[in-house]
């Protein structure tokens, strides 16, 4: 395959990438279907995130985003710890070599997986119901251990802070109202095995302002001294968590600016007379840049007046363009040097199955594609193939290459220091 210049899309191949790629083909026969994830770029990527965060302000890993071992031992040493959603993701954190505080979220928690958490010593489980507070109050008393807890409260929000995808501010399956609050604590607080230690909140998905959302976070800070009043003992209560749900601009590649995020939670917090820690849970916004899904196209036809590339896998792999509601970027990597005899056809890019769903791309622009070259989707570290449907028509499920961290960049001392604090 020839080093020919890309088509692009907002962003350009690394060179380093594309080494990979060509030699990951040559290795193998068949058409390619695969991921790649260059694990140097999450540590660089993490690393500037980190080093943006003021005093008094944490950075979790939400690991739902990508959960695979390479990624979570790349990030232990650049996070402040990892927020888990079930069983699964508590043993895949449980197994990364570089221990982490955990906490562990989400509706509907099996008895068998809060058991398990407290056993493991997670650093803090974020009840969502008033009856997972009774739940897990018995199975604390009968383990014999205090486990410190947060309320995750879905409260009353004005409607300029609506969303694309909202989890708190509207009826949600996420958290307890904010009118149960005061029953939540007095729950909390009757059981000598139960500590309050903050509160947990995230109400919006895929922000893309963050002047909208420092505005949203100033907001849960008015209301901390009122819910933080409502314990008996308020001075125990420490943490806030506001979740994450920053934002990947997919289609026209805009950045969030977290640096301006950063500076202004700092001001919000530096005109609180007692302010909590806040704690960021970031999942997509740290290890989507890292991820490539690499296509062999395998046929192009037109139909109805439509340019179609069939290539190998599909949706069942990279279920994020449908799931999002976008059409993808694409990059072209061809065989040979592209003839210009096309240049400016406008290709909908599908996959295999029988479905007409199965599209990832509609209407990009694309020079001489030929069966046999290779379009790669760059933004696929986070919610691809983990949330796809990898088994339907029963194709073999796609390779997973992760290039190696090169760079040794600064190692994050308050972050490793995590590890050996007793805290939530």
């Amino acid at each position: 395959m020839s080093e020919a210049s890309l088509s692009t899309t907002g962003c350009e191949l690394p060179p380093r990438l594309r080494q990979a790629i060509l030699q990951a083909r040559k290795s193998s026969e068949a058409p390619m279907a695969a991921f790649f994830y260059d694990l140097d770029a999450l540590a660089h990527h993490a690393d500037e995130m980190y080093a943006a965060l003021p005093e008094g302000v944490e950075l979790y890993y939400a690991i739902k985003a990508n959960s695979e071992t390479p990624v979570l031992e790349t990030l232990a040493s650049r996070v402040d710890g990892f927020e888990l959603s079930s069983g699964g993701e508590l043993s895949r954190a449980a197994s990364c070599a570089t221990p982490r505080p955990w906490l562990l979220s989400g509706p509907g928690k099996l008895d068998s997986e809060l058991e398990e958490a407290i056993k493991r010593g997670v650093s803090a489980i974020h009840l969502e119901s008033l009856n997972e507070i009774d739940r897990l109050a018995v199975l604390a008393r009968r383990l014999d251990q205090v486990q410190p807890v947060f309320v995750r409260i879905n409260p009353a929000l004005p409607e300029a802070y609506a969303t694309r995808l909202n989890m708190a501010g509207r009826a949600t399956p996420f958290g307890i109202d904010e009118s149960e609050l005061p029953e939540a604590i007095m729950r909390i607080e009757a059981c000598d095995h139960l500590v309050l230690k903050g509160f947990h909140i995230h109400a919006m998905s895929h922000q893309a302002d963050s002047t909208r959302h420092a505005a949203l976070i100033a907001h849960y800070l008015e209301r901390w001294p009122v819910w933080r009043a409502l314990a008996r003992y308020p001075e125990r209560l420490t943490h806030l968590n506001v979740g994450g749900g920053l934002g990947v601009d997919y289609v026209h590649g805009r950045h969030f600016d977290w640096p301006a995020l950063c500076t202004e939670v700092a001001t919000l917090r530096n005109a609180m007379t007692a302010p909590p820690v806040v704690r960021f849970e970031v999942g997509r916004f740290l290890s989507a840049f890292c991820g490539y899904y690499v296509m062999e196209v395998l046929d192009r036809k037109t139909s109805h007046g439509e340019h179609f590339l069939i290539c190998r896998g599909g949706t069942h792999q990279f279920r994020l363009p449908p799931a999002q509601g976008h059409d993808h970027p694409v990059l072209h990597l061809p065989r040979q040097v592209p003839p210009t005899d096309e240049a400016g056809r406008r290709w909908s890019v599908v996959g295999q199955l029988c479905t007409p769903k199965d599209v990832l791309s509609r209407g990009r622009e694309l020079g001489g594609v030929s069966v046999g070259d290779l379009l790669v989707l760059p933004l696929a570290g986070a919610y691809g193939y983990n949330i796809s449907h990898a088994d339907f028509l029963c194709h073999p499920r796609p390779r997973l290459h992760f290039l190696p961290v090169e760079s040794t960049g600064p190692v994050n001392e308050r972050s490793l220091a995590a590890v050996s604090e007793a805290g939530p």
